[in-house]
Order: structure tokens, then sequence, then C-alpha cells
């Protein structure tokens, strides 16, 4: 888990210098704002479309040489891409293409990384493991984005990618050499579920995208966990647009003044990782409430007077938001049985795809009808209402049968009593 630990932060920030000047180069290349965002869609429809074949491939085959295959073939693409630049030959079409191939791929490999370092610690860590992985994650994100910066400045945008694909390559060697711990290997297929008659399905029946599918929308902890997400991915968590534009607007801020309210938002992503690690069963209670928290965090932001004031907001949004993640990731990769949660994470890999490309959007559309203060006030409160009314319902519907069957119960006893007397 050390080993894997030290090479997922080393992927972290290749990847976050690849992000860095990602942008930057498409502007170089195109001198146009909108092939940017459309190079972003370009590598994002993958996962809207595939993730859920994806996580049932992550299933299906090995998953220490698929995470390896993957790795290396994501290291061919960043070193191909550095060497596109650096020989002056990419251009839009090429770029679009290396994009798309970058997004199939990260639909195998996303949930394959993901489950293959849950499986180098014992079951009861696993939460532990995902908040660590949370904290690498994080500190990859500090890291690359400083790098990134001066990579680009002494050496070239080239080598930027050149260093991504470099960060791929460690990952694929580390894998081959990584134990499973005592009890953590996938259940067997043995284990697979019965269908809906009870029979036992037939060998690799239930490994099917259907299965999945079918399995996510019939667990109502995962349809729970896929609203408030989705709630809180669309209203909030887009701090930098909302808060590039409180900043820079109201605030009367500049670039300097929301660096600084980016790196307050990544060490309190670092503080709120370890916390999230220390979550040994989280629920999607838990996590609806971390939710509500963050979004009247963000409400109050809104209305913030100055700049020193926001940043002591920052700070606490940051930590409810990532222990927040942290819960609800380790609910998402612990609920299924071992033998779905490829599946069970390429759903969501779908799902989660379409409230990222929705919600920058719907958010600008809140800030060009309400302004900044009124887009962060309004869609906090709409964060903290949603999920107080989703947790009411759900609590009256339990409820109710249970008092009904109590009713019952009251006036079945009544003639035995008078029968008896």
């Amino acid at each position: 888990m050390r080993w894997w630990s030290v090479a997922n932060f080393v992927s972290n920030a290749g990847t976050w210098m690849q992000l860095t000047v990602q942008n930057l180069l498409v502007l170089q290349i195109t001198g146009s704002a909108a092939a940017t965002g459309l190079s972003m869609s370009v590598q994002a429809a993958p996962a809207l479309l595939m993730s859920v074949a994806g996580g049932a491939a992550v299933d299906r085959l090995p998953r220490k040489l698929t995470a390896a295959v993957s790795q290396a073939l994501l290291g061919v693409i960043a070193f191909t891409t550095a060497a596109l630049v650096a020989t002056g030959r990419l251009d839009l079409t090429l770029l679009m293409v290396l994009a798309a191939v970058t997004g199939v791929i990260a639909t195998v490999d996303g949930p394959a990384c993901a489950l293959l370092g849950n499986d180098l610690v014992p079951p009861d860590d696993v939460p532990s493991a995902i908040g660590v992985g949370s904290l690498v994650h994080s500190a990859g994100r500090l890291a690359g984005a400083a790098l990134g910066g001066v990579t680009v400045g002494f050496l070239g945008t080239a080598a930027a990618y050149a260093a991504n694909g470099v960060s791929f390559l460690f990952v694929a060697s580390v894998i081959p050499f990584l134990r499973p711990a005592y009890g953590a290997v996938r259940a067997a297929v043995s284990a697979r579920t019965p269908d809906a008659a009870g029979a036992e399905p037939a060998p690799g029946q239930d490994m099917t995208v259907r299965q999945g599918l079918m399995f996510f929308l019939r667990r109502p902890r995962l349809v729970a966990l896929a609203g408030v997400t989705g709630i809180s991915a669309i209203f909030g968590r887009n701090y930098s647009l909302t808060l590039a534009v409180l900043v820079t607007g109201p605030l009367a801020g500049g670039a300097g003044s929301f660096g600084t309210v980016s790196t307050v938002l990544a060490v309190g992503g670092i503080l709120g990782a370890v916390l999230g690690a220390r979550l040994r069963r989280p629920s999607v209670r838990l996590v609806g409430t971390l939710a509500a928290a963050g979004g009247l965090l963000q409400a109050i932001a809104g209305f913030s007077p100055s700049f020193a004031v926001l940043l002591v907001l920052v700070l606490p949004m940051a930590v409810v938001e990532t222990v927040s993640d942290t819960a609800g990731t380790t609910v998402l990769q612990t609920d299924p049985p071992a033998h779905m949660r490829g599946r069970v994470l390429g759903v969501w890999g779908s799902i989660s795809t379409g409230w990222g490309l929705a919600g920058p959007p719907a958010l600008g559309l809140l800030m060009e009808v309400a302004g900044a203060r009124g887009a962060l006030v309004s869609g906090g409160l709409i964060i903290a209402v949603s999920v107080t009314a989703g947790h009411l319902l759900r609590k009256r519907r339990v409820t109710a049968p249970a008092a009904l069957r109590a009713e019952e119960h009251e006036v079945a006893v009544q003639p035995a009593l008078g029968t008896a007397a």
C-alpha cells in the first residue's frame, strides 16, 4: 500500500502538471476558447457513454494486468503528445483524437486502479485506504500545479506531457510487485447474486453490463447517494468558477487572490482527507449531512464582505467537501458485492460525468441571472433544502409502514383478548 501510494502521488503530480498547461496548449494551437471547451468535452464523452462497459471489463479481467496495461497506454499517449508538441505537428484534429482515446482508456483505468488499491489492505481498512488515496490526490494536485508552472517556464509545454508519461510508466512498473492483502481478493464467481426467481445465473451471466445497471438502480443506498452527490455537484463545488467570479468581481481581487483561494482549497482538501481516512463505516446519511453543511457554508460565503472573511470560510468548505467525498466513495466501493464493484463504479462514472458536464453551464446561467453572490447563496440553499427534504421524506416512508403494522397488530390482538376474557 505504501508503494501504491507513492506511485499514485507521482501519477497525480504528473497529471496535474499536464492539466496545468493543457488548456493553454489548446489556446495556442487554435486561439479559440470554444475549442478548449470542446477538447474537454471530447475527453469526457467516452466516460458518459462507455463507463459501464469499462467497469464490466474490470470485473471480468485480472485487475493488476488491467491497471498496468491501461497505465502504460496512457503513458504512450502522453509521450506521443509530447513528441507532436516538440516537433510542431500537433493540430486540432490530432488533439481531439488523442483526447478521445484518453477518455476511452480512462473508463477502464479509473475503476481498475481504484479497486486495486482496495485489494492491498484488509476489508476493514478499506475506508482508511480510500482516505489515504484522497490525501495523495490532494497532495499530488498541489505538487503538480506548482511543478507544471516551473516545468513550462524552463523546459516548455512538451516537457510537462513527457513528465506525465514518465509518471504513468512508473505506476505501471510498480503494479506487478503489489500483493493483495489476505482476505481482500475478490469474491469468486460462485458468489453470484441469484436472479428474481432465486436461481443461480449461468456462469458469466451476472458479469454483464445490464446486471450492473439493475443492481445500481435497485439499491436504494446507491440511488440516494447519487441524488445527494448530483445536487451538490450541480449547484455547488464548482469553486474554480463561482469563487473566481466572486474574487475578481465583487471582492475586487486579481489572479493572485484567486490563487490564494485555490491554495486554501487544496489545504482544506488535505485536512479533509486526513479526517475522512478515520471513518470506519460511513453512511449515506453522513454524506447527506456533510453535503447540507457544505451548502450552508457556501451560502454564507456568498455574503462575504471581504477577501479575508472569504478565506476563513473557504477552508471549512473544502474540509467538509473532501470528507463527504471520501465517505461517499467508501460507500460506493464497499456496498456492492466484490464481483459487482467494477460495474457499479462504471455506472457512477457515467452519472458523475453527466454532472460534470451539466454543472458549469447551470452555474454560469445562474450567475448571469443572480450574480456571483446570488449563485453561491441560492445554490447552497438548494443543496441544503433538497438534502434535508429527501431525508425527511425517507424517514416518513420508513416510519409510516411501521406505524401501520403496529396498528394492525393492535386491532388483531383486541378480539383475542375479548375471547380470552
